[in-house]
């Protein structure tokens, strides 16, 4: 069936920007680009996945280069939601369609063919997904990439099959009931008072540890014009499927994923740390 899909429009594309090494996938080439300071984002490989450090309060855009021999659909999802059409992404949604060779940067939530809502690294609570009660998946990119089904027509009079829209996503999930740990029976009241004492610290630090992750925002609106296109998939399944896993340095470097910066040797203060010498010469006179 053919579908409509959005065209990486060419306003999106970058002109001068040659692919770092650090970009993952092999048919379409995905980076993480940091808009305020210009930097391709490094990427850490730790237990099985690829991380990028973001700076809370910094825009940035994912990054894509079609490397296939034809064109591809890359159904682009940001914290588990679908960037095109906000839903809960699954692979049979929209996406944006790039042409062989095309470079391109997605910057934002799509608003409409015009305009995107900026994506920008912020706190978890504030970001999209959990602002929108989706917060299970905040912290990753996914990029589902789609060969194109290339049909034969016959001459003379080839007929163009009528245009539809993609077919919706998977349904919301069911609302989930909160799940409430209990503290064991224990013999005393007092004993009972200390488990229910750690247990609220326990819960009290797990909500600090959520509140410091970072996720995406709903950030300012910008021009980002594109279009609908005819695309047909060669196949229901991703051809290829990227993930990269993103939050703050600082946290990244507490989980191991970057290397702690090497400590500068301690050494005691000196009162009088300059070498000793003696008068020097005045300067010469012009």
């Amino acid at each position: 069936m053919l579908i409509r899909m959005l065209a990486a429009a060419s306003a999106l594309a970058l002109t001068a920007c040659a692919t770092p090494a650090t970009a993952v996938g092999s048919m379409v080439d995905v980076n993480v680009t940091d808009r305020i300071t210009g930097e391709t984002l490094p990427m850490y490989w730790h237990d099985g996945r690829w991380w990028v450090p973001g700076k809370p309060g910094n825009r940035y855009a994912v990054t894509l280069t079609n490397r296939s021999g034809g064109r591809t659909l890359t159904v682009i999802s940001v914290d588990g939601v679908n960037v095109v059409s906000g839903e809960t992404a699954a692979h049979d949604q929209t996406g944006y369609v790039l042409n062989h060779g095309q470079h391109a940067q997605i910057t934002g939530w799509r608003k409409n063919l015009a305009r995107v809502a900026a994506f920008e690294f912020t706190a978890l609570p504030n970001s999209y997904a959990a602002r929108t009660g989706r917060p299970d998946n905040v912290g990753v990119i996914g990029v589902a990439v789609f060969r194109e089904r290339v049909r034969y027509v016959p001459p003379p009079e080839p007929v163009s099959p009528p245009l539809s829209r993609s077919k919706s996503g998977a349904a919301q999930d069911s609302a989930r009931g909160d799940a409430t740990a209990q503290a064991p029976a224990s013999p005393s009241a007092s004993n009972e008072a200390l488990a229910d004492a750690r247990a609220e610290r326990r819960d009290q630090q797990q909500q600090r540890q959520q509140e410091q992750r970072l996720g995406t925002g709903h950030g300012s609106s910008e021009y980002a014009p594109t279009q609908h296109v005819a695309f047909e998939r060669a196949q229901s399944t991703p051809d290829e499927l990227i993930t990269i896993h993103y939050d703050s340095r600082d946290n990244l470097i507490a989980m191991g994923a970057i290397p702690r910066p090497l400590a500068r040797p301690h050494r005691a203060p000196e009162p009088f740390p300059a070498p000793v010498g003696f008068v020097p010469d005045p300067p010469r006179r012009w």
